[in-house]
């Protein structure tokens, strides 16, 4: 499972190569970075990772900062997870992400919606647009006069919905 603050990104990833499905997830560094490669590699007994893309002369390392790469593969891990959780909650996915990315990252949270009940929350229209595209069902929220609602739901609608308690 990925630790919380995501440093053990390459044992997470090596874990879905091993015993989840590897495929899914060189298909989704293709998706999201055409013709590039993921590898993990065993340095001295600690996992690291490599980028490997055409028209660069050396591999990537993708750990040593917060880089766009490592913040996509630190969802991928999330989604692909071989031992998903009955939810998952994403808030604002989006975020230092390019917007070409989107689409990819839309496509990798459906396929977790397969085995798991997904809740993204955004404010980014790319992804809400690429998401609806494969299927996932939209709600706005939306704040009038210190209330939050759900928009095209009338007076009588809204009170049947159950916002839960903490």
């Amino acid at each position: 499972m990925l630790d919380a603050e995501g440093r053990d990104l390459a044992a997470a990833l090596q874990t879905i190569i091993e015993i989840g499905d590897a495929d899914a997830l060189h298909g989704a560094i293709d998706d999201a970075f055409r013709g590039s490669q993921l590898q993990v590699v065993e340095t001295r007994g600690r996992f690291d990772l490599e980028l490997r893309a055409h028209g660069l002369l050396r591999p990537s390392a993708l750990l040593s900062s917060p880089t766009e790469p490592s913040r996509y593969l630190l969802l991928v891990a999330a989604l692909l997870s071989p031992r998903p959780p009955s939810l998952m909650v994403l808030n604002e996915p989006e975020t230092s992400l390019h917007a070409d990315l989107l689409p990819a990252l839309a496509r990798l949270i459906a396929r977790a919606s397969t085995h798991t009940q997904m809740v993204v929350v955004t404010h980014a229209k790319d992804l809400v647009a690429a998401l609806s595209t494969i299927g996932a069902q939209p709600l706005r929220l939306v704040k009038e006069f210190g209330a939050t609602t759900l928009e095209g739901l009338g007076p009588l609608e809204q009170q049947a919905w159950n916002w839960g308690s903490r």
